[in-house]
């Protein structure tokens, strides 16, 4: 897809901040109310705008806690990688999942409330997956950067 520069203009805008009016929006991008409507409307139909989202605070939340994960299985293959991946969509602490190339098979991002909800969490969901045979986590200290908007 061609992004001109209003078309950037408008997805910068709405990475900030996805819940301004239509007006609000158009004047921030310097268009018409009906012309930013339209641009936005066709970037939703696109797919390049995947969908809108609440972003929560996890400390707030509960759940102050991030482990990195990597996750060995005892097969690779598509059977192995798809019980796996099937597995991982249901569990809510697990917040991502990546295929990887190298030493590891999977990388999760896993989130938790404290050391007892962490421990449950290995014992109980973790290590118990599919084809799972070694877990290795890394607990982040603090959150130096996160974001969720893309550079484009």
């Amino acid at each position: 897809m061609r992004l001109d520069v209003t078309d950037r203009a408008i997805l910068t805008a709405l990475q900030d901040n996805a819940r301004p009016t239509n007006a609000e929006l158009a004047d921030r991008v310097h268009l018409s109310a009906s012309a930013c409507l339209r641009r936005t409307r066709l970037l939703e139909e696109s797919g390049l705008i995947a969908r809108f989202v609440a972003i929560l605070d996890p400390r707030i939340a509960g759940v102050p806690g991030t482990a990195y994960v990597s996750v060995t299985l005892d097969s690779q293959g598509r059977t192995a990688l798809d019980r796996f991946e099937a597995a991982v969509r249901a569990i809510p602490e697990i917040t991502e999942c990546y295929l990887l190339a190298g030493q590891h098979d999977y990388l999760l991002r896993v989130v938790y409330r404290d050391a007892a909800d962490l421990e449950r969490i290995h014992s109980e969901i973790l290590t118990p997956l599919p084809g799972v045979v070694r877990v290795q986590s890394q607990l982040t200290l603090r959150t130096v950067k996160r974001s969720t908007k893309l550079p484009i």
